[in-house]
């Protein structure tokens, strides 16, 4: 029988071994520090909430969204950090070899693969692996960061167990590109992507006319954001395009992605997004996951390079909202927390679980949109590509 109430949070502190190296962006102190965060506020003892660890993937799980291959080639590279890989990614600017290359990609990757697995199987409603989300790689090579596609063999493992309708819904500020490619021709499959629009942002890929392939149209979405788009803007688009597509749908599990990096202090990106508008988006994704999915829902982490300052907070109120136990924006972060805040990064932590601000948005449906408006040009350009699809109205 289904547990909706229950989460299973899914942490291994083996998960920070995936540090590309000093300087680097994708520094893995924000997950120690997100989960000494979870921990500081009792979540990890509420009721009905279970921390597990899960094995690496193995080969064949890989195999589901990744060629031999390039997991050879990855193997290869973890066991000689000196060489270099251009043709699948390993060695490059962004992602530079490290000799856990392989063993913490396949362990974030076990990590979401035993979360889809637990909430396909009813062992919890819900399971969250804020170390996951790593949407960027593709079949045959790395990308921004990111070395094995965890989301999309999280997905793929849904299917292979039986399920015949999965929807992954991504807030990243970069487009899910390796999520929407690997299922781009799949009719099982619905990725929603909203992101900051490809003409300024990596992976410049993401634009409302990718739709989905031959056999599978209006498969993907894709809702590209102006840059400088805020709290109003990102959650009106958030209500003008997800809940409709999911209603059509009618996924069996949702997927969510929730990159914190569409904060407006995030150092890699150009949206203005408070940790207050992350956290209703979050609640909205929760709340649709029990309208139109039974209450399936495995959540991932995702991007976020603001490591103090933001991404904790914004996945403490994730795993809070999974659990079923929200954090009170209002509330103080514990005293210790920002004792070790200090003691690894010698920096100052925030103070509250807020940035100060309560969101408010126009919803799309009601006030009606101005068609001299940037924003409201790309919701409908959206709408328009990919709503006709799913016999839906524009």
């Amino acid at each position: 029988m289904l547990n909706r109430c229950g989460l299973n949070l899914f942490w291994d502190e083996g998960v920070t071994a995936y540090d590309f190296g000093p300087g680097h962006p994708m520094d893995p102190t924000r997950l120690a520090l997100t989960m000494r965060l979870v921990e500081a506020f009792g979540l990890t003892a509420a009721p009905g909430v279970s921390v597990r660890k899960a094995p690496p993937a193995g080969d064949s799980t890989l195999r589901l969204v990744h060629t031999a291959e390039y997991v050879d080639a990855v193997k290869r590279v973890a066991a000689d950090p000196g060489l270099t890989d251009q043709r699948h990614g390993l060695g490059t600017d962004d992602n530079w070899a490290f000799a856990a290359q392989h063993s913490a990609s396949a362990l974030i990757a076990g990590q979401s693969v035993a979360a889809a697995e637990a909430v396909w199987h009813g062992e919890a409603g819900h399971a969250v692996n804020f170390a996951g989300g790593l949407h960027h790689a593709m079949p045959d090579r790395a990308a921004g960061f990111c070395v094995y596609n965890d989301a999309a063999l999280a997905v793929a493992r849904l299917l292979e167990l039986g399920a015949e309708r999965v929807a992954y819904v991504d807030l990243d500020v970069h487009h899910g590109d390796g999520v929407q490619q690997a299922f781009w021709d799949d009719p099982r499959v619905l990725t929603i992507s909203l992101h900051e629009t490809p003409a300024t942002l990596f992976p410049e890929t993401g634009w409302s006319t990718e739709t989905g392939g031959p056999q599978a149209p209006g498969s993907a979405a894709n809702l590209p954001l102006p840059a400088g788009t805020g709290d109003a803007g990102w959650l009106r688009a958030f209500h003008a395009l997800v809940p409709e597509l999911l209603a059509a749908f009618r996924p069996q599990v949702l997927v969510s992605q929730h990159g914190a990096d569409t904060h407006a202090e995030d150092p890699l990106a150009h949206l203005a997004v408070s940790l207050d508008a992350q956290r209703l988006a979050t609640e909205a994704v929760h709340e649709l996951a029990h309208q139109y999915a039974d209450g399936r829902w495995v959540a991932l982490g995702g991007g976020g390079y603001a490591v103090v300052e933001v991404v904790p907070r914004a996945w403490t109120h994730l795993v809070a909202t999974a659990a079923g136990q929200p954090v009170d924006p209002a509330a103080e972060t514990p005293e210790a927390w920002r004792a070790e805040v200090q003691r690894l990064t010698g920096r100052t932590a925030p103070t509250r679980m807020t940035d100060g601000v309560t969101p408010h948005w126009r919803d799309f449906h009601d006030g009606g949109y101005d068609p001299g408006n940037r924003l409201d040009q790309a919701i409908l350009a959206a709408r328009r590509a990919v709503l006709p699809h799913h016999g839906l109205l524009p």
